[in-house]
Protein backbone atom coordinates (compact mmCIF):
# COMPACT_ATOMS: atom_id res chain seq x y z
CA UNK A 1 0.00 0.00 0.00
CA UNK A 2 1.67 3.52 -1.07
CA UNK A 3 1.63 6.51 1.16
CA UNK A 4 -1.17 8.16 -0.62
CA UNK A 5 -3.42 5.20 0.16
CA UNK A 6 -2.50 4.70 3.72
CA UNK A 7 -3.35 8.61 4.37
CA UNK A 8 -6.76 7.74 2.95
CA UNK A 9 -7.45 4.89 5.69
CA UNK A 10 -7.34 6.45 8.69
CA UNK A 11 -11.23 7.91 8.02
CA UNK A 12 -13.53 4.92 8.13
CA UNK A 13 -16.71 4.91 10.38
CA UNK A 14 -16.54 3.04 13.96
CA UNK A 15 -18.64 0.07 14.37
CA UNK A 16 -18.39 -2.09 16.79
CA UNK A 17 -20.41 -4.08 19.62
CA UNK A 18 -21.03 -2.42 22.97
CA UNK A 19 -18.13 -3.09 25.84
CA UNK A 20 -19.15 -5.93 28.59
CA UNK A 21 -20.63 -3.70 31.54
CA UNK A 22 -22.37 -5.01 34.45
CA UNK A 23 -25.68 -3.77 33.44
CA UNK A 24 -25.19 -4.57 29.70
CA UNK A 25 -23.37 -7.95 30.02
CA UNK A 26 -23.62 -9.28 26.74
CA UNK A 27 -21.93 -7.67 23.30
CA UNK A 28 -24.35 -7.30 20.54
CA UNK A 29 -23.12 -5.51 17.33
CA UNK A 30 -24.83 -3.38 14.65
CA UNK A 31 -26.88 -4.88 12.36
CA UNK A 32 -26.63 -2.91 9.19
CA UNK A 33 -28.77 -3.45 6.03
CA UNK A 34 -25.82 -3.56 3.31
CA UNK A 35 -28.06 -0.49 1.65
CA UNK A 36 -27.43 1.70 3.97
CA UNK A 37 -24.50 3.47 4.08
CA UNK A 38 -22.60 5.32 7.29
CA UNK A 39 -20.27 7.71 6.79
CA UNK A 40 -16.16 8.52 8.14
CA UNK A 41 -15.60 9.87 11.29
CA UNK A 42 -18.94 8.03 12.35
CA UNK A 43 -19.82 5.74 15.38
CA UNK A 44 -22.32 2.98 15.31
CA UNK A 45 -21.95 1.24 19.20
CA UNK A 46 -24.52 -2.12 20.11
CA UNK A 47 -27.38 -3.24 19.47
CA UNK A 48 -28.41 -1.04 16.94
CA UNK A 49 -30.56 -1.91 13.68
CA UNK A 50 -30.39 0.09 10.79
CA UNK A 51 -32.50 -0.53 7.71
CA UNK A 52 -32.39 -0.27 4.10
CA UNK A 53 -30.86 2.92 2.33
CA UNK A 54 -30.51 4.76 5.83
CA UNK A 55 -27.72 7.23 5.43
CA UNK A 56 -25.51 8.20 8.25
CA UNK A 57 -23.49 11.58 7.82
CA UNK A 58 -20.29 12.35 8.86
CA UNK A 59 -19.58 12.67 12.58
CA UNK A 60 -22.68 11.22 13.73
CA UNK A 61 -22.64 9.44 16.92
CA UNK A 62 -25.02 6.21 17.58
CA UNK A 63 -23.84 4.91 20.83
CA UNK A 64 -26.00 2.07 22.38
CA UNK A 65 -23.85 1.42 25.36
CA UNK A 66 -26.57 2.15 27.93
CA UNK A 67 -30.15 2.41 26.89
CA UNK A 68 -30.58 0.03 24.36
CA UNK A 69 -31.90 -1.65 21.88
CA UNK A 70 -32.17 1.65 19.10
CA UNK A 71 -34.06 1.18 15.46
CA UNK A 72 -33.82 3.50 12.75
CA UNK A 73 -35.76 2.86 9.91
CA UNK A 74 -35.73 2.77 6.27
CA UNK A 75 -34.58 6.08 4.02
CA UNK A 76 -33.97 7.69 7.30
CA UNK A 77 -31.19 10.19 7.26
CA UNK A 78 -28.59 11.39 10.32
CA UNK A 79 -27.20 14.34 9.35
CA UNK A 80 -23.62 15.74 10.10
CA UNK A 81 -23.06 16.03 14.28
CA UNK A 82 -26.54 14.06 15.15
CA UNK A 83 -25.88 12.50 18.29
CA UNK A 84 -28.31 8.57 19.52
CA UNK A 85 -27.48 7.94 22.95
CA UNK A 86 -30.07 6.35 25.63
CA UNK A 87 -30.70 6.39 29.39
CA UNK A 88 -30.50 2.96 31.15
CA UNK A 89 -33.40 0.41 31.46
CA UNK A 90 -35.71 3.65 29.92
CA UNK A 91 -37.77 2.42 27.21
CA UNK A 92 -40.73 3.14 25.02
CA UNK A 93 -42.86 0.43 23.04
CA UNK A 94 -42.90 0.07 19.49
CA UNK A 95 -43.91 -2.51 16.61
CA UNK A 96 -44.60 -5.37 20.25
CA UNK A 97 -40.78 -4.83 21.29
CA UNK A 98 -39.13 -2.46 23.74
CA UNK A 99 -36.85 0.39 22.45
CA UNK A 100 -34.22 2.86 23.92
CA UNK A 101 -35.06 4.83 21.00
CA UNK A 102 -37.36 4.41 17.66
CA UNK A 103 -36.96 6.21 14.67
CA UNK A 104 -39.26 5.13 11.64
CA UNK A 105 -38.81 5.43 8.13
CA UNK A 106 -38.28 8.37 6.35
CA UNK A 107 -37.11 10.68 9.30
CA UNK A 108 -34.89 13.56 8.84
CA UNK A 109 -32.58 14.47 11.49
CA UNK A 110 -31.01 17.43 10.75
CA UNK A 111 -27.16 18.96 11.51
CA UNK A 112 -26.74 18.85 15.32
CA UNK A 113 -29.43 16.79 16.76
CA UNK A 114 -29.61 15.51 20.19
CA UNK A 115 -31.94 12.48 19.66
CA UNK A 116 -32.05 11.02 23.50
CA UNK A 117 -33.67 8.03 24.19
CA UNK A 118 -36.49 6.53 26.00
CA UNK A 119 -37.97 8.34 22.63
CA UNK A 120 -40.37 7.23 19.67
CA UNK A 121 -40.29 9.05 16.64
CA UNK A 122 -42.95 8.25 14.00
CA UNK A 123 -42.56 7.99 10.35
CA UNK A 124 -41.92 11.80 7.97
CA UNK A 125 -40.77 13.11 11.40
CA UNK A 126 -38.25 16.43 10.48
CA UNK A 127 -36.28 17.00 13.78
CA UNK A 128 -34.72 20.67 12.71
CA UNK A 129 -30.66 21.68 13.25
CA UNK A 130 -29.72 21.70 16.46
CA UNK A 131 -32.92 20.56 18.55
CA UNK A 132 -33.39 17.94 21.09
CA UNK A 133 -35.55 15.02 21.48
CA UNK A 134 -35.53 13.64 24.75
CA UNK A 135 -38.22 11.24 26.84
CA UNK A 136 -41.13 12.02 24.09
CA UNK A 137 -43.49 10.63 21.45
CA UNK A 138 -43.58 12.22 18.24
CA UNK A 139 -46.36 11.03 15.82
CA UNK A 140 -46.17 10.68 12.08
CA UNK A 141 -45.19 13.71 10.30
CA UNK A 142 -44.52 15.98 12.84
CA UNK A 143 -41.85 18.73 11.71
CA UNK A 144 -39.80 20.17 14.32
CA UNK A 145 -37.89 23.50 14.07
CA UNK A 146 -34.23 24.41 15.18
CA UNK A 147 -33.08 25.18 18.41
CA UNK A 148 -36.43 23.57 20.01
CA UNK A 149 -37.01 21.11 22.89
CA UNK A 150 -39.15 18.04 23.10
CA UNK A 151 -39.07 16.52 26.14
CA UNK A 152 -40.70 15.25 29.60
CA UNK A 153 -43.01 12.80 28.94
CA UNK A 154 -44.93 14.38 26.21
CA UNK A 155 -46.37 13.05 23.22
CA UNK A 156 -46.95 15.27 19.87
CA UNK A 157 -49.74 14.17 17.84
CA UNK A 158 -49.26 13.29 14.24
CA UNK A 159 -48.47 16.29 11.41
CA UNK A 160 -48.11 19.10 14.18
CA UNK A 161 -45.32 21.72 14.26
CA UNK A 162 -42.84 22.65 16.87
CA UNK A 163 -42.02 26.32 16.23
CA UNK A 164 -37.97 27.33 16.44
CA UNK A 165 -36.67 27.57 19.62
CA UNK A 166 -40.05 26.12 21.28
CA UNK A 167 -39.76 24.38 24.66
CA UNK A 168 -42.81 21.55 24.47
CA UNK A 169 -42.56 20.04 27.99
CA UNK A 170 -45.50 19.90 29.01
CA UNK A 171 -48.83 17.97 27.51
CA UNK A 172 -50.89 21.38 27.34
CA UNK A 173 -48.55 22.69 25.12
CA UNK A 174 -48.23 20.13 22.91
CA UNK A 175 -52.03 19.52 22.69
CA UNK A 176 -51.82 23.28 21.48
CA UNK A 177 -48.95 22.79 18.78
CA UNK A 178 -50.34 23.83 15.16
CA UNK A 179 -50.55 21.91 11.90
CA UNK A 180 -47.25 21.93 9.46
CA UNK A 181 -47.51 24.81 7.46
CA UNK A 182 -47.52 23.56 3.45
CA UNK A 183 -43.83 25.41 3.35
CA UNK A 184 -42.42 23.56 6.45
CA UNK A 185 -44.10 20.20 4.62
CA UNK A 186 -42.31 20.91 1.02
CA UNK A 187 -39.15 21.84 2.85
CA UNK A 188 -39.19 18.39 4.66
CA UNK A 189 -40.30 16.06 1.47
CA UNK A 190 -37.09 18.08 -0.27
CA UNK A 191 -34.80 16.90 2.47
CA UNK A 192 -35.89 13.51 2.17
CA UNK A 193 -35.69 13.87 -1.31
CA UNK A 194 -31.99 14.77 -1.80
CA UNK A 195 -30.80 12.52 0.95
CA UNK A 196 -32.45 8.79 -0.09
CA UNK A 197 -29.98 9.30 -3.16
CA UNK A 198 -26.87 9.52 -0.84
CA UNK A 199 -26.48 5.88 0.04
CA UNK A 200 -26.38 4.61 -3.27
CA UNK A 201 -24.42 7.41 -4.61
CA UNK A 202 -21.72 7.14 -2.11
CA UNK A 203 -21.33 3.22 -2.31
CA UNK A 204 -20.91 3.84 -5.56
CA UNK A 205 -18.48 6.60 -5.47
CA UNK A 206 -16.47 4.20 -2.97
CA UNK A 207 -16.88 1.38 -5.18
CA UNK A 208 -14.94 -2.14 -4.93
CA UNK A 209 -11.36 -0.48 -4.73
CA UNK A 210 -11.29 -0.55 -0.57
CA UNK A 211 -8.41 -1.20 1.62
CA UNK A 212 -8.49 -2.89 4.89
CA UNK A 213 -10.38 0.01 6.84
CA UNK A 214 -13.34 0.06 4.33
CA UNK A 215 -12.06 2.88 2.41
CA UNK A 216 -12.04 3.29 -1.31
CA UNK A 217 -8.70 4.45 -2.84
CA UNK A 218 -7.40 4.56 -6.18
Amino acid sequence: MNEEKESKCCFSPFISPNPITTFNPVQIYPDIDETAFISQFSSVIGDVTIRENVYVAPNVSIRADEGTPFYIGSNTNLQDGVILHGILKKQIAAGGRKYSIYIGKEVSAAHGALIHGPCYIGNNVFIGFKSIVYNAIVGEGVFISYNAVVTNGVKVAPNRFVPPGANIDTQQKANALPRVPADSREFAEEVQKVNQEFPASYHLLFGENRCSCGLAFD
